[in-house]
């Protein structure tokens, strides 16, 4: 009996961490890579909260390095030197705003917190951090937090190197440095105290949980031991006993492609899945391949996505068809990663993973920079935030159409992706039925009587009469349009008593995709 009553004591706070507290219905993750906190604040009052996103993953927001060769480096925020909160980001005071706002306005905020390390053991030493913090990294000196070389790995690594050689031993994987990363001694009492003393001042200013940076490089029970010490969510916002909202997600870095659990390495994702959700990658590899049609994968395939395809349980993933790594060609899916260098894929891509019910979908928010291939790499893949000469980064400006301009991507504000956002929270619950394919690459479903999705990636037309399960009535398509009052914008699509309707999809279309939920119709 008590070591029944040890297991639910153990297991309860873990299971609790797998809920993204999600508000008002809303159902989808979006990543605002490399967003001040001003424009993050002002984009969940703005777009977010009215059309129905549950959330933010924001970059890290503790004080890193400064690099400055190359320029800026976007990884240059997965190298921390204190846990002061600020970042080129904003300000802590700029921070606790933007939390306040975006909860005020039901969307929660997810940090993307690194924990497993420092920065690099060459990083130098002096006040050349973004907020003017002295460190020593030879020295293994961070003064602020503190942390000394007592408070590192090195003593149990086993390499000649001090790195990580061999990536078929698990403990070299979570005893040494990632690409010269200096490793926390996170089994140490007083290293798990001033980490969990970080997180739980992000939590007591309002966050809703955290991304878990390099979680294999972390031994399970270390983690377990940190995520044990945070404190429940704050009650201003979430019910009393709140959990934070856990996803454990490999840490993929420059030119380092090790994530968890692809296929055949020492660490597998279950050892993860009692801590909270993990980031499921072969998703957006195999959906990316899927899309591509390489490997004589078909769409049509889908019918068993999900656990049927070998992935992770539904209650432990988190998914997304491509995320700031995989984007750049580091780790998962190499090459057939659908990014928004290729609209017309992603845009159905991300579609498929909103309509579908597997997993907490996170969606991308981008940054564009000038992409120059030698032997297949791209050289700029380091590349940072839109920036001024002086490195600071840039507001996010918005056109007249909504969408973002000076360099800022944000897929998420494209019609056909907000609109499937939507979609997800309408039929959020409902079963996948009605299935319908061709045996190639055209395919449909419904969610119940609430939503139903139709895709051509085909190289010919479909032309088909198909059961939506829908009531009877007419229904504005939500990729070629909107509903506008008592108006489409784009495509109608008409819905028999019987709940059958007709769909036409050109090869040729822009989108060649159509999706109508409950409250598309007229």
């Amino acid at each position: 009996m008590k070591l029944f009553i040890l297991l639910l004591a153990l297991l309860g706070p873990g299971a609790a961490q797998h809920d993204p507290h999600a508000k008002h219905g809303r159902t989808a993750i979006v990543h605002l890579f490399e967003w001040r906190w001003e424009d993050v604040a002002v984009e969940c009052e703005r777009f977010l909260a009215p059309n129905g996103y549950a959330g933010v993953q924001i970059s890290p927001p503790h004080e890193n390095i400064l690099l400055t060769s190359p320029w800026r480096p976007w990884w240059e925020r997965y190298q921390p030197i204190s846990f002061n909160l600020c970042s080129r980001s904003g300000t802590e005071s700029e921070l606790r705003d933007m939390i306040t706002r975006c909860n005020n306005v039901g969307v929660n905020i997810y940090v993307d917190a690194v924990i497993n390390h420092m920065c690099g053991s060459s990083g130098g030493e002096g006040s050349h951090s973004v907020c003017g913090s002295w460190f020593s990294a030879p020295k293994k000196d961070f003064p602020t937090v503190p942390f000394s070389h007592w408070d590192f790995n090195d003593h149990k690594c086993r390499t000649g190197s001090g790195n990580i050689e061999n990536y078929g031993d698990a403990y070299q994987v979570r005893d040494c440095r990632l690409v010269g990363l200096l490793d926390l001694a996170l089994e140490k009492d007083y290293v798990r105290g001033k980490v969990a003393e970080y997180m739980n001042k992000l939590i007591d200013m309002g966050v809703a949980g955290f991304r878990v940076d390099a979680c294999k490089h972390m031994w399970p029970g270390d983690l377990a031991a940190v995520l044990g010490r945070l404190h429940n969510l704050n009650t201003d916002w979430f019910s009393g006993g709140s959990r934070p909202f856990i996803y454990q997600e490999a840490r993929l870095l420059i030119l380092l492609a090790w994530v968890i659990d692809l296929g055949g390495e020492p660490i597998m994702a279950r050892e993860y899945f009692h801590l909270g959700r993990v980031t499921e990658f072969k998703y957006g590899a195999k959906l990316g391949t899927i899309f591509r049609k390489w490997n004589g994968e078909k769409l049509s395939y889908t019918k068993s996505w999900g656990e049927g395809w070998g992935f992770m349980p539904d209650g432990n993933a988190l998914v997304f068809v491509d995320n700031h790594d995989n984007q750049r060609g580091h780790g998962a899916g190499g090459a057939a990663i659908v990014t928004f260098w290729d609209p017309r894929l992603h845009k159905m891509a991300v579609a498929f993973m909103l309509a579908h019910p597997y997993g907490v979908a996170r969606v991308m928010s981008s940054f564009r920079w000038d992409r120059h291939f030698v032997n297949g790499k791209d050289q700029n893949d380091w590349v940072g935030p839109p920036s001024f000469d002086n490195g600071t980064t840039k507001p996010v400006p918005i056109n007249p159409d909504e969408t973002c301009g000076d360099g800022w991507v944000c897929e998420h504000r494209w019609r056909q992706i907000k609109n499937m956002a939507i979609f997800r929270n309408v039929v959020n619950g409902q079963p996948l039925g009605n299935w319908w394919d061709n045996q190639s690459n055209q395919v449909a479903f419904g969610r119940g009587n609430r939503g139903f999705i139709v895709f051509n990636n085909d190289d010919w037309d479909l032309d088909v009469t198909l059961n939506t399960s829908m009531p009877g009535g007419t229904y504005c398509d939500v990729i070629s349009g909107q509903k506008d009052g008592g108006r489409c914008t784009g495509k109608q699509i008409n819905v028999g008593d019987d709940g059958r309707a007709h769909f036409k999809i050109s090869n040729r279309d822009e989108d060649p995709f159509v999706a109508v939920h409950a409250e598309s119709k007229l």
